[in-house]
């Protein structure tokens, strides 16, 4: 395992990182989140991902469990939260300064711990002035509560408003940003980040680098009964590769398919290798929904090297219509 700065922050995260959204707290038991976390671990992850949304909140108390458990050295692991979705209510939810203070001390609690490494703003609210949402995560830092803050799926725009309005106002700026990025998604991280990397230094924790599974090719041939994407929470997933778009999509992964075979690899690692051929991403998010799933996921690492710039090229060749 690798480390790399997150953006130009001196914060040290590793090449691939844990998440803990649609599993935790849900799809899987206590017990399997557990031995996830420990593969993880031992294998050199540095950085747990986490949100006040996922399962409820149920997700967090699951880590928080297992970070108590394992006994772990705090300085030798990285955890986030991220605020938007927190409850029904009208200040249950959003960037308000009421909603940002509240969710950050209930993430705390439940994954018992003293600070938040990472804090993201899950989405923007255009309910909520920007200023607003800078001014409480600075107010965050310095009482110790967080580290960094970031955003996720915000637009570069806003990004840049918030960098200008912390400059303006002695405020901190953010730090990161969380997008989904793979090979069927990549407009944002490419094109429309692209000045933020050196203009202000935006470091990237990337999400969904396998497509929610689509990458690992075994939706081919159709979408299997127990496949997660017959979940009603992941119905939007499953419309993607429906109809003559989602077909499409489904035969450059079937090319994709074909190629790793021809150099010997599985189509995961090679989906995965792509990520992290971008200088630019910080980190990539894996999910998995057992132990042995994350083992042959992080396996990438010792194939990440045989990925050059020919079969990137080949690569971007096959996927560059999408």
């Amino acid at each position: 395992m690798e480390y790399r700065r997150l953006g130009s922050s001196g914060l040290k995260v590793s090449e691939f990182s844990f998440g803990a959204w649609v599993t935790f707290g849900s799809q899987i038991e206590d017990k399997t989140s557990l031995e996830c976390m420990k593969v993880a671990y031992d294998a050199g992850v540095n950085y747990f991902d986490n949100a006040e949304i996922y399962a409820g909140g149920r997700a967090e108390v699951v880590m928080g469990n297992i970070f108590k458990q394992m006994g772990w050295d705090r300085t030798t692991y990285v955890v986030s939260s991220k605020v938007f979705w927190g409850g029904k209510l009208p200040n249950q939810r959003g960037l308000s300064r009421k909603h940002i203070m509240e969710a950050c001390d209930a993430a705390l609690l439940r994954l018992q711990v003293d600070y938040l490494d990472l804090y993201f703003c899950h989405r923007p609210d255009p309910e909520t002035p920007i200023e607003e949402t800078v001014r409480a995560m600075t107010d965050l830092i310095r009482m110790g509560k967080v580290l960094y803050w970031g955003t996720s799926e915000w637009s570069a725009e806003s990004i840049m408003e918030a960098y200008n309005i912390a400059r303006k106002y002695m405020l901190v700026p953010p730090t990161m940003e969380q997008p989904q990025y793979n090979l069927l998604h990549r407009d944002k991280v490419e094109k429309e980040f692209t000045k933020l990397y050196s203009d202000i230094g935006l470091g990237l924790t990337i999400w969904s680098p396998l497509a929610s599974g689509i990458l690992t090719g075994k939706y081919n041939n159709g979408i299997p009964k127990d496949s997660r994407l017959n979940l009603p929470t992941l119905s939007w997933l499953k419309d993607s590769i429906s109809g003559t778009e989602g077909e499409k999509k489904l035969e450059k992964v079937r090319q994709l398919s074909k190629l790793a075979t021809e150099l010997g690899i599985d189509i995961t690692h090679l989906a995965l290798a792509w990520c992290l051929n971008n200088k630019n991403v910080s980190t990539v998010i894996l999910g998995a929904s057992n132990a042995s799933q994350l083992k042959n996921n992080l396996k990438v690492i010792d194939f990440k090297k045989l990925i050059n710039s020919e079969i990137m090229n080949k690569i971007n060749t096959i996927f560059e219509a999408s």
